[in-house]
């Protein structure tokens, strides 16, 4: 009697292990590749996703998530997502420029946007999603995108005016608009990977550079910049990609329920991004170690007025009418500069 127990016994657990192994076959695994660290709100919001997804799917999905430039650097994983070695980004928005759909430097106009508000009538709207839609050509598939927020510049001196840029050498993403806007300052702009950026800048290879607060903390570039600007004067944000064979060859249901996590981590993503740029300000403030600074009126209107004529230098690369259609959609009225 016990030989027959211990032998059903044997049977099921080789049953029970024969299920996991053909479960474990069956799971979908996607990697997903960042350059910037967890504690920032892209970071934070790929391993909502990383977590949504496996709920939503009943662990059909594994979502393997890289950050800090593990697997690839800026310039390296768009062509990675195209062969195929990752399956999902979060690039920011400048990266299209390059991959030939110029179009999306849209974004890197400064003073575009003064707010979220404004910002997300495009981003959720349909100028958005048919950009999104363009990277289809290039056998990528845009889901969603993801603020990060709104740049501040920072240096080794203050930055009040205009005309302290001069002569400095600032590091920028690929991206035209950025390199246009740079040199309407009087900078020498530099471009580089974004894991590069602090060793740059502690050897002195750059003088500053742009970024969102929370960029700037978490990757400790207060710690090499004695001033930082809060000028607001561009925005940085991302498109959550995909490898498009891949993600069309899920099955349907699953993709379903992949879509439903993207659509809930872009709502975390974008409710968290403001918050934790106030959080990293207040850490950068408590360090001691960079000076923040605030313009006045005056000396923002004197900003805005030296950099918004990059958007009309801009728009034959851009499109006049896609940066007309945006200022309808926001509002915004250069002519009142």
């Amino acid at each position: 009697m016990n030989a027959w127990r211990i032998g059903i016994g044997v049977v099921t657990m080789a049953w029970v292990a024969m299920c996991g192994t053909a479960q474990a076959a069956d799971q979908i695994h996607i990697k997903f590749s960042h350059v910037v660290a967890i504690d920032t709100p892209k970071g934070k919001a790929a391993e909502k996703f990383r977590e949504l997804a496996a709920s939503y799917t009943n662990d059909r999905v594994k979502v393997e998530v890289y950050p800090n430039s593990q697997l690839f650097k800026d310039k390296e994983e768009l062509e990675a997502l195209q062969m195929g070695t990752v399956q999902m980004l979060a690039p920011s928005l400048a990266k299209f420029g390059p991959l030939g759909a110029k179009e999306f430097e849209v974004f890197d106009l400064p003073f575009l946007f003064d707010n979220y508000e404004q910002l997300h009538k495009v981003t959720y709207g349909p100028i958005g999603q048919a950009l999104l839609a363009k990277l289809s050509a290039k056998g990528i598939l845009g889901l969603a995108y993801w603020d990060n927020g709104f740049k501040q510049m920072s240096a080794n001196k203050p930055l009040k005016d205009p005309a302290d840029f001069k002569g400095l050498k600032m590091r920028i993403q690929s991206s035209k608009v950025l390199d246009a806007q740079m040199r309407a300052l009087g900078v020498n702009p530099q471009v580089m990977a974004f894991s590069e950026v602090y060793q740059a800048l502690q050897t002195g290879v750059v003088d500053g550079t742009e970024n969102p607060v929370s960029n700037f903390y978490t990757q400790k570039m207060h710690e090499v910049q004695k001033f930082m600007t809060l000028s607001d004067h561009g925005y940085l944000g991302y498109a959550v990609i995909v490898n498009k064979a891949f993600w069309e060859g899920i099955p349907a249901d699953v993709r379903a329920q992949l879509d439903r996590a993207m659509a809930d981590s872009t709502v975390y993503a974008n409710q968290i991004a403001k918050q934790e740029n106030d959080k990293a300000l207040e850490a950068v403030r408590q360090s001691g170690k960079t000076q923040v600074q605030v313009l006045t009126n005056e000396q923002r209107a004197a900003w805005k007025k030296a950099l918004v004529k990059v958007h009309q230098e801009m728009s034959g690369r851009i499109g006049a009418e896609l940066i007309q259609s945006i200022y309808q959609a926001t509002g915004f009225d250069p002519g009142t500069l």
